[in-house]
């Protein structure tokens, strides 16, 4: 008898070892290997973002009160509903088939629906969601790809402009995914785009597309940091579309440094 228990406690500890052994799945990987349908993943949120828990999410939030910029990210939900400004955590649904992810919804505050059918992967690090979601957004060329980038900005303890900055950059992108980064690079860094998003406008090797969204990303910037941006940019960019496209957003800004742009354009012999 004290032979077959040493027996199984040897057996025991050798399959214990083994599993010990075995490398934990990256969260692509369990992803991948979900069955098709809805994935569901959740991480935490950084600081001012909140949401209702459907489809609102709001930014610059404080003592809980929502922020004025807000978005409405599910189109079933009716833009002027109240916004419960719950601090997270962001949540995420994953539509899965092949194995691959086909489209992306995102959610901030409140959960998930009890007996939904879907593969919950629970509470995960921001910072490896955020990695997957910035190599799905660089791969991809679903729509999914487009809509991995937004998430991204809202992780908790993760500085994602850089990131954007690249992804913006990378050629082997969509122009889709491309201008997604722009657009929440703007949103996302502030000051510290502006030289980025400057240094994008003038690269000639860009696609148009591409430096006419970081443009406008320009233009959504603070008036002391944006108007100077695209003053030079009308001034000395060497596309006159870009150009023009700074033209128009500096007359959208009422800036008097835009005005005396326009007086000295208009009246040069």
């Amino acid at each position: 008898m004290i032979r077959v228990l040493a027996v199984l406690a040897a057996a025991l500890g050798a399959a214990l070892l083994g599993s010990a052994r075995l490398p934990a799945q990256t969260l692509a990987q369990r992803i991948a290997r979900a069955p098709d349908g809805s994935v569901h993943l959740t991480y935490a949120a950084r600081e001012g973002v909140c949401g209702n828990g459907a489809g609102v999410i709001s930014f610059d939030c404080a003592s809980g009160t929502c922020g004025r910029r807000r978005m409405t990210v599910n189109s079933d939900w009716e833009s002027d509903s109240p916004c419960a400004c719950e601090p997270g955590p962001v949540r995420l649904a994953l539509q899965v088939a092949g194995g691959r992810v086909t489209r992306i919804r995102t959610y901030v505050g409140g959960s998930w629906r009890a007996g939904t059918a879907a593969t919950d992967l629970g509470m995960v690090g921001a910072a490896e969601a955020v990695r997957y979601l910035l190599d799905l957004a660089r791969a991809g060329d679903s729509p999914a790809a487009g809509e991995a980038i937004f998430p991204t900005t809202l992780a908790d303890s993760v500085t994602v402009w850089p990131d954007l900055v690249r992804v913006a950059r990378d050629a082997g992108a969509t122009r889709r995914v491309r201008e997604q980064a722009v657009f929440w690079l703007s949103q996302a860094a502030g000051e510290a785009a502006v030289k980025d998003l400057t240094d994008m406008v003038g690269d000639d090797s860009l696609d148009r597309d591409v430096r006419e969204h970081a443009v406008f990303a320009l233009s959504q910037q603070a008036k002391d940091v944006g108007v100077p941006a695209l003053v030079q940019i009308a001034r000395s960019n060497k596309d006159p579309e870009v150009r023009r496209r700074a033209f128009f957003w500096l007359g959208q800004s009422n800036d008097p440094r835009a005005i005396a742009l326009f007086e000295e354009v208009l009246t040069r012999p």
